[in-house]
């Protein structure tokens, strides 16, 4: 049966993996919320530190629910793990800092620009890993279940053999993460519409 057997939430001030607070915002900091999460999981990472923001969080929830599900790397081949993320504003906020940087610096970020397509986050995440399974990257109005339920289907069926989901909405006004690991497990929580909707339900509060 699929299960769900990891997940992670990135709120604004709160970090929470399998339901559980791992880490909270230390306000007053001069470290964005994900330096902060990032220095406390201590993951010797340099290029975190080049990111934008949406592979930054990306980033984060996978190496939270590799450290709550350490199995994951030893199970599957490196071809095996499909990879199927979505959120609501794309690449937007790196967007944004991206013409800032040529309308008030008076040349554009070529450091941005890689990250211009909300899709990096992918293989950010498959080169920290060295996956090469499927991946896809889809802009949807709102969090879908049914949406990783019909990928995973043909996913499932096809090569791969286990699933990461993703909702990556970072903007300058939200954090609204949400990243699980999908098997064909007998422990964890069925993979179904209402699981998925409940486990997402974290809220949309201030801004990384």
């Amino acid at each position: 049966m699929k299960m769900i057997t990891a997940y992670c939430n990135l709120r604004a001030d709160e970090c929470l993996v399998n339901g559980e607070v791992v880490a909270r915002r230390v306000a007053g900091s001069e470290d964005s919320w994900f330096k902060q999460i990032y220095r406390q999981l201590d993951l010797g990472y340099p290029k975190f530190y080049k990111m934008d923001v949406l592979s930054q969080a990306g980033y984060l929830a996978m190496e939270l629910i590799k450290k709550a599900n350490p199995d994951i790397t030893a199970a599957y081949a490196d071809d095996e793990i499909a990879l199927v993320f979505a959120n609501a504003s794309s690449s937007a906020e790196t967007d944004r800092r991206f013409m800032q940087s040529y309308e008030t610096g008076g040349s554009p970020s070529p450091s941005l620009f890689v990250y211009t397509l909300p899709n990096i986050v992918l293989g950010e995440i498959a080169i920290a890993n060295k996956w090469y399974g499927e991946n896809m990257f889809a802009v949807l109005p709102k969090f879908t279940p049914g949406f990783y339920l019909n990928y995973s289907e043909i996913l499932l069926a096809s090569d791969s053999c286990a699933l990461l989901g993703g909702w990556l909405e970072v903007t300058a006004g939200s954090t609204d993460v949400f990243l699980f690991m999908v098997e064909e497990r007998e422990n964890g929580t069925e993979f179904n519409n209402g699981n998925l909707l409940h486990l997402s339900q974290t809220g949309l509060v201030a801004a990384y």
